[in-house]
């Protein structure tokens, strides 16, 4: 399937929702809240910020193997993998670098110290209750990495009565999955406990290129590259009373990788989260919260059976926030955030730990057809000092299915451990944080639970880090300019449920030696489409997504193909309880690439058993 063929598919089925369901149509996802936007729960109906929220349902019907390949195409998104399941994955949102975008997991900020990347390849999806993806800079609320915007993870929640779970399931390579949970709602507490195993021999990782290209993974092994996850994930909580509330959760995933290298060729993973809140609720009027966590990222590192090292950082957390409803639709938040960051490795930092101190606040209001939302945050760095950013949104109802949207913000991005402090003299402690500024406009139309939205962006960043050849270190000396516009939209029509997005990036660099050139391993256009359908106990499916082609490198002298991707999906439910579900990716068993000189699977299967009681 080619780029245009999709996209045309993706304009139609934007279009049609003008024409498909009358104003009498149920509108409950209207009433569905999101928290990750504004830091407080929001109605859908009331944002502002373009998000997109993947619920449970939306990921079990997906049948996606990885984290990865749920958000591959979405509206904003790039996805760039090296070699398969479980291999190093960046996610680009916007244009920006995949540091720029914030990853929290049930509100704990997550990503390496060191290379300030998160590893979204070992999150475990059939962990996961919903994601929630917020486009644009969120600076104001959260600080740090968020200039492309911030995805947030949560992990399975469970509001029932007591109730188990179990998946299991095989498909090409010599994979094979394995899944079970219990949880539910006992008096005012509640509890969950899932379990997660995942193995797959693989693909060979990489194609290899060594001297005189020097790409690649710079070595030829031609092997099957495998990847074996465990996974757990606790959580549970208990109302005391009508105002006290107490919860906490923890997942831990310990994964080992095999890839291609010269240097390192397996690394054996920690990923782990936990945290924990109180909140007090006195009156319908106000709230206050008090949470804390920590993010742990590890990797021991070998070549073969050979221990070359390893990095263990931590990310320890706490806010305290209140809200206070300071008259009807008038919401105000403030609070302080405390961040610590720390790095263990074999090798000698500099340094080893950082704390950054902020305050913030925002004021939500609604004034009929008119919503204003604008937000505020100051920093303090042990190692930057002071940095404030903002953000002033407005929504405006021009009729009561048209919706116009206009913001404008800042955000940063301060430098990892590995540009700062990277031992053998290749780190900088001197480097400035990233900055960003950025406009955006949108429309949106909307009737009933049909829907289209298109928004416009510009963003400008300074002071980009990258390797300078004149002093062979990391230094302040790019500049960037992200613009593009993201078409979304839903529709239910003949019965099948079609969900699209289009999204055109152009991210170009602005720096003096590198003007004009594209910023390396960001598709200029990407496409998702997917439909589904229910025939009686049947439900059939189809996902199909495209990316443009994209440069591997900072000069644009090594070009990567676009491609096309179509999933066919179907389930059939043995019973009330039990259903089966099997799929078959990459259907046309088209050859091609996220990352030069990294193999990605041609045509694969996967058959899936799913049990859950009835409700």
């Amino acid at each position: 399937m080619s780029f245009r063929l999709l996209t045309l598919a993706v304009a139609c089925a934007v279009a049609l929702p003008v024409y498909a369901q009358s104003a009498s149509d149920s509108a409950t996802d209207l009433d569905e809240v999101v928290v990750t936007a504004n830091r407080a729960p929001v109605p859908v109906r009331d944002l502002i910020a373009p998000v997109e929220v993947i619920d449970r349902d939306a990921i079990v019907h997906s049948q996606a193997r990885s984290l990865p390949e749920l958000l591959r195409g979405r509206a904003g998104i790039t996805v760039a993998n090296q070699g398969g399941p479980g291999k190093l994955t960046s996610v680009f949102l916007r244009g920006a670098e995949s540091d720029h975008v914030l990853v929290l997991v049930d509100g704990v900020r997550i990503g390496s110290v060191t290379s300030g990347q998160a590893g979204f390849q070992d999150l475990p999806l059939e962990l996961i209750e919903r994601v929630e993806i917020v486009r644009g800079p969120r600076s104001s609320l959260y600080g740090s990495e968020a200039i492309g915007g911030v995805i947030q993870i949560f992990t399975r929640r469970d509001t029932g009565g007591v109730a188990p779970r179990l998946a299991f399931g095989a498909g090409s390579h010599d994979s094979y999955e394995a899944s079970a949970g219990v949880g539910g709602r006992v008096g005012r507490g509640w509890f969950g406990a899932d379990y997660g195993w995942t193995r797959s021999e693989g693909i060979d990782a990489c194609r290899g290129a060594g001297f005189p290209i020097f790409a690649g993974c710079f070595t030829t092994e031609p092997d099957r590259d495998g990847y074996e996850r465990e996974s757990l994930s606790l959580r549970g909580g208990v109302e005391l009373n009508e105002a006290w509330t107490v919860q906490a959760h923890a997942l831990r995933a310990e994964a080992d990788n095999e890839y291609d290298g010269s240097f390192v060729n397996r690394s054996e993973i920690v990923q782990q989260v936990v945290g924990g809140s109180v909140g007090w609720t006195p009156s319908e009027t106000a709230s206050i919260t008090l949470s804390a966590g920590r993010n742990r990222d590890a990797s021991d590192n070998l070549l073969g059976a050979l221990d070359v090292g390893y990095f263990d950082t931590d990310r320890d957390i706490a806010t305290l926030q209140g809200n206070l409803v300071v008259g009807q639709g008038q919401l105000l938040s403030a609070g302080f955030d405390w961040l610590r960051d720390r790095v263990d490795s074999d090798l000698e930092f500099a340094r080893t730990e950082r704390v950054n101190r902020a305050v913030f606040a925002q004021y939500l209001g609604d004034f009929g057809r008119i919503d204003l939302q604008a937000s505020a945050r100051s920093d303090d760095n042990d190692q930057f000092g002071e940095h404030t950013s903002g953000n002033l949104a407005v929504g405006f109802d021009v009729t009561t299915t048209w919706r116009l949207t206009a913001s404008v913000g800042n955000a940063f991005r301060a430098p990892s451990f590995n540009d700062l402090y990277y031992p053998f003299g290749f780190g900088n402690p001197d480097l400035e944080p990233e900055r960003s500024r950025t406009v955006e406009a949108g429309v949106a139309w909307r009737r009933g639970t049909t829907g289209i939205r298109l928004d416009l962006y510009r963003t400008s960043v300074d002071d980009l880090v990258a390797f300078d050849f004149d002093t062979f270190l990391p230094q302040n000396v790019q500049t960037a300019r992200l613009r593009g516009a993201e078409l979304t939209g839903n529709v239910e029509i003949v019965g099948w449920n079609a969900n699209a997005s289009l999204s055109i990036v152009d991210a170009e660099n602005r720096s003096a030696d590198l003007y004009g050139l594209e910023l390396p391993r960001r598709a200029s256009q990407s496409a998702r489409v997917e439909l589904d359908r229910d025939f009686g106990d049947v439900h059939l499916g189809v996902t199909a997504v495209a990316e443009g082609g994209r440069y591997d490198d900072l000069l644009n002298t090594r070009r990567v193909a676009g491609y096309g991707l179509l999933d066919l999906r179907a389930e059939y439910a043995l019973s009330a309880d039990w259903r089966v579900q099997a799929r078959v990716a990459n259907v046309f068993d088209r050859d091609y690439e996220t990352v030069a000189f990294y193999n990605q699977p041609g045509r694969t299967w996967f058959l899936t058993f799913r049990y859950a009681p009835a409700r």
